[in-house]
């Protein structure tokens, strides 16, 4: 893995594909083994998680749904502080063990929006699951139940993650080189 360039900024390797897949299967796992014999809606954040979401249901051997919404909170390679919902759920979760798919978790402002708004349906069940977190960044007001990697607080691109749209495509997750 060498350095890549997307538009102005540099990037250096920092999570391998290889590593990215086994996290995703012991994530799945996990899951599973929490949810064997039940029924799930797993709701992918997007765009950010759809990769790592495909790549999640691709292990999960139970009887499940998924569905998308779209939340942005991140212009260029910092969060507005703001949530935008842009695409909303049209699935209902009354009733329903729910586990949210989110491509990374900073500040924890549009997971907890999304928590909250979700908790209000009366889920059965209500976790998150995402591929990365930055705990020094997180203000801890939902719990994570799956986590694949913590972090520092760097600016990362490439499976899904993106900086202003670009990145989303490279199999392996780099980091901002300063």
């Amino acid at each position: 893995m060498n350095t890549i360039q997307i538009k102005n900024l540099t990037f250096k390797p920092y999570i391998t594909k290889e590593t990215l897949q086994t996290t995703v299967k012991t994530i799945a796992e996990r899951i599973n083994a929490d949810y064997r014999d039940q029924e799930v809606l797993f709701i992918g954040m997007l765009n950010g998680a759809f990769i790592f979401a495909a790549d999640l249901l691709k292990h999960i051997n139970l009887t499940c749904k998924i569905s998308f919404v779209k939340m942005a909170s991140y212009e260029g390679t910092t969060s507005t502080g703001e949530i935008k919902e842009i695409i909303g759920l049209n699935e209902s979760v009354k009733g329903k063990h729910v586990i949210v798919v989110e491509d990374i978790v900073d500040t924890g402002l549009t997971i907890q929006t999304m928590y909250h708004t979700l908790q209000a349906q009366q889920p059965l069940s209500l976790e998150i699951c995402t591929l990365i977190l930055k705990p020094e960044k997180y203000d801890n007001s939902v719990p994570l139940k799956y986590v694949g990697h913590s972090i520092s607080n760097e600016f990362i691109v490439g499976y899904g993650l993106d900086y202003d749209g670009y990145g989303r495509n490279i199999a392996s997750i780099y980091q901002l080189q300063e």
